[in-house]
């Protein structure tokens, strides 16, 4: 199987215009022919898959879409119970302001909002008080995605914020019943899964949006000095992130606490196989476990890199080389490693080797994670400062240019390198908006369901990316250097790594048969 996007009709030369080499396969809807396209003067009915704390995060903004009307939601846990976030009542308060109520859900503060019976009040409250003048006859609430795919006849789209083992099975089910769909990264974690969203999202013509497109910074200024020879030949991108910032366990729960009331622990496993509830695996930390999610690149890799992949147009890399480790434990008064192959590792390096293409010479991207971070450039020294806590490095054979985690405010080291050099203005990331307006991107694809173009973020363009983020979880879970024949989709020098590119998946899961 071969990816998505071919030397044939990608190659561009290297270090063009920033509109060429930025450039997304846009195509027009009516060209594709998607089924479901919604007419101009209508709403787009929107079923909401994941009310979970990002989900709930997620919504607030997309209630005040004018061409929206989101009809239903979607979750296996019906109440707000055993949720986690990032502050405590943080959210809550969010919710409050959003619905201009103060006393919503008087008495809730300390109990983390989550979950379809809140997704379904938020909505339908917001609605009420905001848009009465809409058509509007309230919110169906789901336990089960296929169950509201079956029901709901009248449906245009769906919007997936789940965890990131679920992605892949609720969005090709979705767009074989010809729904259009926006869904939040990875595509999938499994790399033959994210493959088989990308071809059917292909092959039904439905318009598709990855959310992390809005939030990427701009190449244009760091491919404007490159091609100057500011920095010589390119040789290494590095990005680097603190992430993770939630627990990544270093064993498997051996309790089995209760399941919580209206938590359907079943239908949240989905594809997976069975085990014993635990909360350690749920809601907030399931990005932890290589079963449920895609650990720190797939959170934040998609944000910073795949406006790097375009532009340098890295394709598919030949090996992969992970470097982590999971520490030792006592057993019996005897120290032993740990052998862990369930969850991510606290802190970890990736180096992925890319071939030379077109006018591009080869280019290594090293990917950093857990508080590592490349040691520090002598340009930096000179200027007597340090890396900062994320960032990205570019580095040539005659210099280095040094930028934010997303590339932001790209510069030349030392600071002595850039008289002569127009400094490169902050341009404002595509997902950077005032309160209440939409994204380009989200504004993009509300149009694409309308039989406009598809938007610079369709899943027709995430491979790449895509792909890179699989195989960095392969790599870590094998623990070992790995070489990659991408027209196969297969790991050639270490066969037992093979069973990680997919998924063995419960009866009645299968991508293929939901």
């Amino acid at each position: 199987m071969m990816p998505p996007m071919t030397p044939e009709n990608n190659r561009r030369k290297f270090l063009g215009t920033a509109a060429v080499t930025a450039a997304f396969t846009i195509v027009p809807r009516h060209v594709l022919g998607g089924p479901g396209q919604v007419a101009p003067s209508d709403k787009i009915t929107l079923a909401y898959i994941g009310v979970g704390t990002q989900g709930l995060r997620e919504m607030l903004n997309l209630l005040a879409a004018p061409e929206i009307q989101i009809t239903s939601v979607c979750d296996p846990s019906q109440y707000a119970v055993e949720y986690r976030d990032w502050s405590r009542d943080g959210l809550l308060n969010g919710i409050r302001r959003t619905l201009e109520k103060p006393d919503w859900r008087a008495g809730a503060e300390g109990t983390i909002p989550g979950g379809r019976e809140v997704g379904k009040d938020i909505v339908e409250t917001y609605y009420a008080s905001k848009r009465s003048s809409d058509k509007f006859k309230g919110c169906a609430a789901y336990a089960d995605f296929r169950e509201l795919l079956d029901r709901e006849k009248d449906l245009n789209a769906v919007k997936v914020m789940t965890p990131d083992h679920l992605h892949a099975v609720i969005s090709i089910a979705a767009m074989k019943k010809g729904k259009h769909v926006i869904m939040h990264k990875p595509i999938a974690n499994r790399l033959q899964e994210a493959k088989l969203v990308i071809d059917t999202a292909r092959e039904r013509g439905v318009a598709t949006h990855f959310m992390p497109w809005d939030s990427n910074g701009a190449m244009e200024p760091v491919l404007a000095w490159i091609k100057e020879g500011a920095i010589g030949t390119l040789r290494e991108v590095h990005n680097w992130t603190n992430r993770p910032m939630w627990p990544q366990y270093a064993t498997i729960p051996t309790d089995t606490p209760p399941v919580p009331k209206g938590f359907d622990w079943d239908l949240w496993l989905g594809p997976e196989a069975d085990r014993p509830y635990h909360p350690n695996y749920t809601h907030m930390v399931f990005r932890g476990w290589y079963d449920f999610g895609g650990g720190s690149m797939a959170d934040m890799g998609h944000y910073s890199l795949w406006t790097v992949f375009n532009a340098l147009e890295l394709g598919s890399p030949t090996s992969i080389e992970p470097m982590l480790s999971h520490g030792h434990i006592l057993k019996d008064s005897v120290a032993a490693g740990v052998k862990n192959d369930f969850s991510f590792p606290a802190a970890s390096t990736v180096r992925f080797k890319y071939p030379a293409r077109g006018q591009r010479p080869a280019v290594d991207l090293i990917w950093y994670e857990g508080g590592i971070r490349p040691p520090t450039p002598p340009e930096l020294e000179e200027d007597a400062k340090e890396l900062a806590a994320e960032g990205m490095m570019f580095v040539g054979d005659k210099g280095k240019i040094l930028a934010g985690f997303r590339v932001e405010s790209p510069r030349l080291i030392p600071e002595s390198r850039m008289r002569g050099y127009e400094v490169a203005q902050a341009r404002a990331r595509r997902g950077q908006r005032e309160a209440g307006q939409l994204s380009a991107g989200l504004r993009q694809w509300i149009s694409a369901c309308k039989g406009g173009q598809q938007s610079g973020g369709s899943f027709l363009n995430a491979w790449p990316i895509s792909e890179a983020v699989n195989l960095y979880a392969v790599a870590l879970r094998a623990g070992r250097k790995l070489t990659y024949d991408a027209a196969a989709m297969t790991i050639t020098n270490v066969p037992e790594a093979n069973k990680y590119l997919k998924r063995e998946y419960r009866k009645g899961w299968d991508p293929g048969s939901v």
